[in-house]
């Protein structure tokens, strides 16, 4: 098994938001994509605590440093639930998903687009 030392890069991530967000529909996009920067920060996160490199996450993985950095990467690709609970295992975490509610005037927004379970009244033709 690979034993490779976590060595990470700084990174400001308010410094490059703040630039970012200059740029013309930074903003829409990067909204867009909360979900799966959430997920790449959760997994980043869980494997700076385990203190692994790609490397040793893919060799625990029995995959390739370049598909480690397909899950990490948000937006790019969307990983299995397979893929998934073998990073978390990888890293020494247990996957636990959830499903959480929304603010109401969110979800009133969202729910306007599904058909409605309410009993229709009867028209009457003349």
């Amino acid at each position: 098994m690979t034993d490779l030392k976590y060595d990470p890069v700084p990174h400001n991530q308010k410094a490059f938001l703040e630039k970012a967000s200059k740029r013309r529909g930074f903003r829409e996009t990067y909204d867009a994509l909360e979900t799966e920067y959430a997920l790449a920060h959760e997994m980043l996160s869980a494997r700076t605590r385990a203190g692994l490199t790609q490397e040793a996450v893919a060799d625990r993985m029995g995959t390739t440093k370049s598909a480690v950095s397909r899950l990490e990467g948000a937006g790019k690709h969307a990983p299995s639930m397979a893929s998934l609970k073998r990073y978390a295992d990888a890293v020494g975490c247990t996957l636990k998903i959830e499903f959480i509610s929304q603010p109401m005037k969110r979800r009133v927004a969202t729910q306007s687009s599904v058909r409605s379970n309410a009993p229709k009244t009867a028209r009457r033709s003349t």
